[in-house]
């Protein structure tokens, strides 16, 4: 038995991150959206925090997969794990923290579902998933003039 080893592909899916952001996707939050699949709740985005930055706790639905590029940042639950520059961190589904990040930092993360964000009450605030990410990106780049960078969605890649 032989394998059919022909593609049909005629170019790579392949972008940079040097090829744009939308800065304050979220307050002090700029977002490379890099894959975003709604239906299957993917997505994979190339992030830069600035100094000071805390993002409302909020619980996984599934699995997270983060590497840091540069600086530094923590769970407040957990200020003794700091992540680092070259840090990968693995969050299975379930779990739940509030991000912060004093000095500022990048990185990539693979998110598999929801973030479900809280307030401080413990009641929700809002639900973050492949396609509020999208949505967020476009609404914001739309208000402020920004361009959406090229990114990745399943069928077809989006020209921003």
């Amino acid at each position: 038995m032989s394998l059919d080893l022909t593609s049909t592909q005629d170019r790579l899916l392949t972008l940079n991150i040097k090829d744009g952001e939308v800065l304050n996707t979220l307050p002090g939050v700029h977002v490379t959206p890099m894959y975003l699949d709604r239906e299957k709740g993917i997505w994979v985005l190339y992030a830069r925090f600035e100094p000071g930055t805390r993002l409302p706790r909020h619980y996984h639905s599934g699995v997270v997969h983060f590497f840091t590029t540069k600086g530094s940042w923590a769970y407040v639950e957990h200020p003794e794990d700091v992540q680092t520059e070259g840090s990968y961190l693995f969050e299975p589904a379930g779990s739940h923290h509030t991000f912060e990040s004093k000095e500022g930092t990048e990185g990539f993360m693979l998110v598999e579902g929801a973030n479900v964000n809280l307030n401080e009450d413990g009641s929700l605030m809002f639900i973050m998933d492949a396609g509020w990410i999208e949505d967020a990106v476009k609404q914001v780049a739309q208000e402020t003039g920004q361009t959406v960078p090229r990114y990745i969605r399943p069928g077809a890649v989006n020209q921003g």
